[in-house]
């Protein structure tokens, strides 16, 4: 199902409550406890980054549960060249970094703000000493991860078998639901093509002549900056 989600909400406020409700439409956060929400809430710490600026780095510390509350993150790596890959666009309300926070090891890829941006961060000693006191909600942190690996097995699968205009198309609507956080996807999608072709390991070119058979054949359309889902 295809809607227009509600804009990000204003938090600059820091109002608690209007947080924890924009939270809510991250489907993992929604389903968690009550008890675990206001929890994750009560030990996070807010992060604000300019464009450019690095949340953490490949092969940094563990140090925490991370979720987007404005603006916009790339998740990628760089090649020996230098040139940056991006896995995943994260915007708000999306959780990330509970890999290292569950098995204590080292980044495994670059957070980077593509705009000015805020995160909330969860310092992971904290949160460790209060899942030890409240172990039934670890199968909760398992579930963001399965949530995840799931969205990988997908990807994977698509690189295999789809040729490229489809390869797009999947992308797109995967960005448009969150990456699985969410039911209703968003119908307009602000994502560079540029950033589009990282994600999928090949030139702006191909990316651009891909979106533009998709739009022939009305599966979206181009706007300046922005892709609009049709289908």
């Amino acid at each position: 199902m295809i809607s227009t989600l509600p804009p990000t909400m204003d938090l600059t406020t820091h109002d608690p409550a209007a947080l924890q409700s924009a939270l809510q439409t991250d489907d993992w956060f929604a389903a968690s406890p009550p008890v675990l929400q206001q929890q994750l809430l009560a030990l996070a710490r807010r992060r604000h980054l300019a464009p450019g600026e690095s949340l953490f780095a490949r092969g940094g510390d563990a140090d925490g549960l991370c979720c987007v509350v404005a603006g916009a993150l790339h998740i990628g790596a760089h090649d020996v060249q230098g040139q940056a890959a991006v896995l995943a666009y994260l915007e708000p309300y999306q959780w990330f970094g509970e890999i290292s926070m569950i098995d204590g090891l080292p980044r495994t890829h670059d957070a980077v703000a593509d705009v000015a941006s805020q995160v909330l961060v969860v310092p992971r000693t904290d949160l460790l000493v209060w899942l030890a006191d409240h172990p039934v909600h670890w199968r909760d942190m398992a579930r963001l991860a399965c949530r995840k690996l799931r969205v990988a097995f997908v990807v994977l699968e698509e690189l295999a078998l789809l040729p490229l205009e489809e390869r797009v198309l999947r992308r797109l609507q995967l960005l448009a639901q969150g990456y699985g956080s969410r039911d209703v996807m968003r119908r307009r999608i602000r994502v560079a093509q540029e950033v589009l072709a990282r994600m999928l390991g090949v030139s702006r070119q191909s990316v651009n002549k891909a979106l533009k058979q998709l739009e022939a054949r009305g599966a979206l359309r181009l706007h300046y900056g922005e892709i609009e889902l049709l289908t």
